[in-house]
């Protein structure tokens, strides 16, 4: 009987589901992170799909991928391998077979093995499973015609029946992990709200999937769950990076008391914030699709000079085309956030990967002295808090913010407590006060922080001219005077490194590490997955994570020059360690530098940290 299989408790599981691309992959696993984290589990989720448009039906370059680390505690990567591989195709098997673990769990559509399928996945006999040499537990199972069976009824054509093919895959997963169903349901009836029938179909096929594996045992011997033991109290949603960002940036103008502004040219991967913002206008959120990236940025200065919270999206190549306007705003010195989702490069390269190789065009690529800080958000959660953080330096120090993330950080998601907007620090812009208009000029600062006061355009007594010209310091004209020139540039300089900005916080051995581990931005959780396993095996180690850039923590020096072995670890070929050589003299780290589009994996930081550690 079903009801006497054991279920066995786990601390953590990892899931990937693969298909092609038109199978629906992101959807299920969307589902399936949404049904964990509802219920209380720490997430990490890593969606790795082709850049393709529309690859070719079952072939191996048209693969799409979804993986899930689910943990009764804190979790930090998505798992190196995975424990349960759908592979909906036998292109997918073929592709993703290396995630799975020796141990794993492997579930396949049958119908999707057919000798045409194996021809374009390269197999060259009819017995993939034997071909491969796989020894794992395989659920084979002939999903797509039990799909067609499960909806004969609802009048659906053979195409829109097969397309909920990725359903019956969740509900198997769901069943082997004693999910609620309830909580997909919901999640499919909000996803299709507009489409009733099609998300009836898809319920249909969801219990179907669950029912297959009750009824059968599928083949396994246990059933398993994964209970919660360090939740906090709140409300919970499955969130991505790019969502959160959005969210952080309507915070930030809700307690600013001002509307928020998007403009923004599509690019892969940060168009999702384009696409959620534009979700909102009746929170006083406008987004404007411009002709191109120039026009975005732009379109978001003009934005800014009349009042508003000004942001700008795109990715690493956008940057490039946007350099010119992000440098009228350094010198006009108005606020603007300009979010840049990294990729791989250089040119077009790898659109879908991920990378951190634009920190150094951030930090540098403008021409003349054009200083501006650099915030670099280090999960999909932490998006929000980082976004509503840029924006605030932005709207109190005047001056555009570069926010890093990266496709990652953006595409993954994590579990997020739904936090209170009066927990977060107030946003107190340096607006122009009555009093000062019978002195006031465009230029008169903060004589603490060195911040320019902002006259918004309609307030009486302040008409002013800004420009991409340099102005007098003294009276906001044109100016061409070499004095004035060197001292607009250092006190443009001076406000950005007035700017206070949290210590970087030592996590692990800080007193005692044989090994300080150094990242910033997207690969928090991988680092501090290494620093755990190493430290379990009885390493003295330690991390410290940078997310503010520029200016720097204050204790960074000291830090740098505590431990006798550093290592800097970074997701290209040491932008961060060359930046960090700069700011802290006599500083030589040891560097771990990769440029593969795809995350750090655990296994090799550890190996590499243990020979530096050995050294």
């Amino acid at each position: 009987m079903a009801d006497e299989m054991m279920v066995k408790e786990l601390e953590e599981v990892v899931v990937r589901f693969s298909g092609d691309s038109g199978d629906g992959m992101q959807l299920a696993g969307n589902i399936f992170s949404t049904v964990s984290a509802t219920i209380g589990n720490d997430i990490s989720t890593f969606p790795d799909y082709p850049a393709d448009i529309r690859a070719p039906q079952g072939s191996l370059t048209g693969v799409s991928g979804f993986q899930v680390h689910i943990g009764a505690e804190k979790v930090y990567t998505p798992g190196d391998k995975c424990d349960v591989l759908v592979a909906m195709n036998a292109a997918a098997l073929k592709t993703q077979y290396k995630f799975a673990k020796s141990t794993a769990c492997i579930i396949i559509d049958t119908d999707a093995f057919q000798k045409s399928d194996l021809d374009k996945a390269a197999f060259t006999t009819d017995n993939p499973i034997e071909e491969m040499g796989i020894k794992q537990d395989v659920i084979a199972a002939p999903i797509s015609q039990m799909v067609k069976d499960c909806l004969a009824d609802t009048g659906m054509d053979n195409k829109s029946m097969l397309k909920c093919r990725n359903m019956f895959a969740v509900g198997l997963v769901c069943w082997l992990f004693n999910r609620d169903l309830n909580i997909a349901e919901d999640f499919i009836r909000e996803k299709f709200s507009k489409k009733p029938e099609i998300a009836e179909a898809n319920i249909k096929v969801v219990r179907a999937g669950y029912d297959y594996g009750h009824n059968t045992h599928a083949s396994v011997a246990h059933t398993y769950k994964i209970e919660s033991k360090a939740a906090v109290p709140g409300k919970y949603m499955d969130i991505t990076g790019n969502k959160a960002t959005a969210y952080g940036f309507i915070a930030a103008a809700e307690k600013a008391g001002l509307k928020l502004y998007l403009g923004s040219y599509p690019i892969t991967p940060a168009t999702d914030v384009l696409h959620e913002l534009s979700k909102h206008k009746s929170l006083g959120v406008t987004t404007v699709q411009c002709e191109d990236e120039i026009a975005g940025c732009a379109s978001a200065i003009g934005a800014s000079y009349a009042g508003a919270l000004a942001v700008t999206s795109t990715s690493g190549p956008g940057i490039c085309l946007k350099s010119e306007a992000m440098n009228l705003a350094v010198i006009m010195e108005l606020p603007l956030v300009v979010l840049d989702v990294q990729r791989g490069g250089p040119a077009t390269g790898l659109p879908t990967k991920s990378e951190q190789t634009d920190l150094l065009q951030v930090l540098f690529g403008r021409n003349g002295e054009s200083p501006m800080p650099v915030i670099a958000a280090t999960s999909p959660t932490d998006c929000f808090d980082s976004a509503y953080m840029a924006a605030k330096i932005a709207l109190e120090h005047m001056t555009p913010v570069v926010l890093l993330t990266d496709a990652f950080v953006a595409n993954g998601s994590g579990a997020w407590k739904l936090p209170k907007l009066a927990n977060y620090p107030a946003i107190n812009p340096p607006y122009v006060r009555p009093e000062m208009s019978e002195t006031w000029t465009p230029y008169q600062r903060d004589p603490k922080t060195g911040v320019r006061y902002w006259a918004v355009p309609g307030t009486e007594g302040f008409t002013h001219v800004l420009g991409g010209l340099e102005k007098d310091n003294k009276t906001g004209a044109i100016s061409t005077d070499p004095e004035n020139h060197d001292l607009m540039t250092r006190l443009r300089q001076q406000k950005i490194a007035n700017i206070e900005v949290p210590d970087v916080e030592v996590e692990g051995d800080k007193e005692d590490a044989e090994l300080l581990i150094v990242g910033f931005g997207g690969t928090y959780g991988h680092l501090h997955a290494a620093m755990d396993e190493l430290r379990a095996n009885g390493k003295k180690v330690a991390l410290a994570h940078f997310k503010f850039i520029n200016p720097l923590p204050k204790n960074t020096a000291a830090l740098m020059k505590k431990y006798k072995k550093v290592v800097v670890a970074e997701q290209n070929m040491g932008q961060f360690a060359g930046y960090l050589r700069m700011k802290v003299d006599g500083f030589v780290p040891y560097q771990f530098n990769q440029v593969k589009g795809q995350p750090f994996v655990v296994n090799e930081l550890v190996n590499a940290f243990t020979e530096i550690i050995n050294k």
